[in-house]
C-alpha cells in the first residue's frame, strides 16, 4: 500500500479511472447489518477509504467517516466530495461525512463500542489482521456489522479467450512482461485468492465477534469457490477507458518506476502494449477491426466477508 502514499501517486487519476461499487453490493450489507435486529445506524466508518468512493455510499447512517493512512488520498476525497461535479446527492452529505488520516488498524480517535457499521472496501487486503480484530472488536457496538470486500482480476464476459492475457500482465512472473512481480505482497496475493486468507474474527478475539461470513459474487469465473453468487461488479466502458483503468494498477507504478527506459519503447510501454494486444484478440475473434472508443463489458469477481459483534 506504500505505492499509493507516494507523492507520484496520481490518486485523482485513479479515482477516475476505477469502477464503482454497485447500490445492490451495499444494499447487501444494509440487509446482512438489519437482519440482526439490533443493529443501530448511528455511525459509519470506511477503513482504508482511498477516494471516498465508497463512503458517500454509507448514507442511512448519520455521521461517517472515512479512514485512510495516505495524506494524497484523504486530500483527493476532500476534493471529491466538494467539487461541482458530485451529484446533488453527495453534496448533501457534507456535513455528515469526514475524513481522518489514519492506519486501520490504530483508531484512537473512536471511542469503545461507538460504531454501528464498518467497512473495508478493497483496502482489507493490506490490514495486519492480528491487529484489525481487537480494534473491530474494541470500536464496534453490539450488533455492529463490518463487511470488507475486495474485487480481484478482471474479466472480459465476450472475450473468455483474452483470459490467459490477463492473467499474464496481472500474475505473470516475467519481470519484463508482466506487472506481477511488482505488486506488494502479501496483500496483493490475499486479493487474487479472495480473501480466504484472512482469519475468522472468532478464532482471533474469542467471544467478541459472531455470524462470520464468506461470501463470493464470482459468477462462473472460479468454480472452486463455494456457493458463488452471480457477479455483481460490472461496467461497460470504451476500451480508451479500459485503457485508463489499467494504469491504475499499483504495480503498474512500480513497474515504471523501476523501468523508466519502458517509457519510451517504440510500441509504447507495457500498458499500451498490453492493450493493444487486448485488442488484436478481440479483432481477431470478432473479425472486424476493434476501435478504440467502441464499448466492451467488464466484469470483476468479488469476494466479500460480513461479521457481526457479540
Amino acid at each position: 500500500m506504500a505505492t499509493f502514499g507516494k507523492a507520484t501517486f496520481n490518486a485523482l487519476s485513479y479515482a477516475a479511472s476505477r469502477p464503482t461499487y454497485p447500490r445492490a453490493l451495499f444494499d447487501y450489507v444494509f440487509r446482512f447489518h438489519g437482519a440482526s435486529g439490533g443493529g443501530r445506524w448511528d455511525r459509519a466508518v470506511d477503513l482504508g477509504c482511498g477516494t471516498g468512493q465508497a463512503t458517500v455510499e454509507l448514507t442511512p447512517f448519520k455521521t461517517i467517516v472515512g479512514v485512510d493512512p495516505s495524506a494524497g488520498m484523504v486530500d483527493a476525497a476532500h476534493r471529491a466530495l466538494a467539487s461541482p461535479d458530485s451529484s446533488s446527492n453527495v453534496v448533501s452529505e457534507l456535513s455528515r461525512i469526514t475524513y481522518v488520516q489514519s492506519p486501520a488498524e490504530k483508531l484512537a480517535f473512536l471511542e469503545d463500542g461507538s460504531v454501528d457499521l464498518m467497512i473495508a472496501a478493497q483496502s482489507g487486503h493490506w490490514f495486519d489482521w492480528s491487529q484489525m480484530w481487537p480494534e473491530v472488536a474494541r470500536v464496534l457496538r453490539k450488533d455492529g456489522t463490518f463487511a470488507i470486500w475486495n474485487y480481484s482480476e478482471l474479466r472480459l464476459a465476450r472475450y473468455p479467450t483474452l483470459t490467459p492475457l490477463l492473467t499474464h500482465f496481472f500474475q505473470g512472473t516475467d519481470p519484463e512482461t508482466s506487472i506481477g512481480p511488482y505488486w506488494e505482497q502479501p496483500g496483493r496475493s490475499i486479493l487474487e485468492r479472495h480473501l480466504v486468507a484472512i482469519p475468522d474474527a472468532r478464532d482471533v478475539v474469542p467471544g467478541a465477534f459472531k455470524d462470520f461470513t464468506r461470501v463470493y459474487f464470482t459468477g462462473a469465473y472460479h468454480p472452486h469457490l463455494p456457493s458463488p453468487h452471480p457477479i455483481l461488479m460490472r461496467k461497460c466502458m470504451t476500451w480508451n477507458d479500459l485503457y485508463a483503468y489499467l494504469r491504475t494498477a499499483s504495480a503498474l507504478h512500480t513497474f515504471l518506476e523501476r523501468h523508466p527506459q519502458d517509457a519510451v519503447h517504440p510500441e509504447g510501454d507495457l500498458a499500451m502494449r498490453f492493450w493493444r494486444a487486448l485488442l488484436s484478440g478481440a479483432a481477431a475473434q470478432d473479425r472486424v477491426v476493434v476501435k478504440p472508443e467502441e464499448n466492451v463489458e467488464v466484469e470483476w469477481p468479488l469476494a466479500m466477508i460480513l461479521v457481526r459483534k457479540a
